[in-house]
């Protein structure tokens, strides 16, 4: 069975700079419900992310883990490599659900490198404990990082 991983056409929201709390609670509600996908049977940890292009358009990941571990993939590295499938190369904002809705779940520091590379610019949305969004700056949580710009006499994107 082929499954087509084109994006919802309905899974569209108007992008904003920066994102109002309306807005971030949607995006954060389509990471929540892609996290229903996630294959966690070892960690017991669901994550679903979703990443908002700047033409409107939501991609989706979630973690799928591997019993080597070391090849288990995050969710917000599913979302990037849907987009750029899908031809997008200007994000907005991720949002990132884990397991628990009222607890914050911050991309890991290899998701943080991978979404800097697809949008230095990008607003990270997280639950926030009192139940409403909390949206972040990438580079607050990635400060001074790696970029094509570090990588002297070579080609960057």
């Amino acid at each position: 069975m082929i499954h087509d991983s084109t994006p919802n056409p309905a899974a569209r929201l108007e992008p904003s700079r920066p994102l109002d709390e309306q807005s971030a609670r949607a995006l954060l509600d389509h990471a929540r419900a892609a996290r229903a996908h996630a294959y966690a049977p070892y960690s017991g940890f669901p994550v679903g992310a979703a990443l908002l292009a700047a033409d409107g358009r939501i991609f989706t990941g979630v973690n799928v883990e591997n019993a080597s571990y070391g090849l288990t993939t995050c969710a917000e590295r599913g979302a990037v490599a849907a987009a750029f499938a899908g031809g997008a190369r200007d994000f907005v904002a991720a949002a990132i659900a884990g397991p628990d809705d009222d607890t914050p779940c911050p991309p890991c520091g290899s998701c943080r490198q991978i979404l800097h590379e697809a949008s230095p610019g990008l607003l990270v949305v997280t639950s926030a404990p009192s139940g409403g969004a909390r949206v972040v700056p990438l580079a607050t949580l990635l400060p001074e990082a790696f970029g094509g710009g570090a990588l002297r006499g070579r080609a960057t994107p």
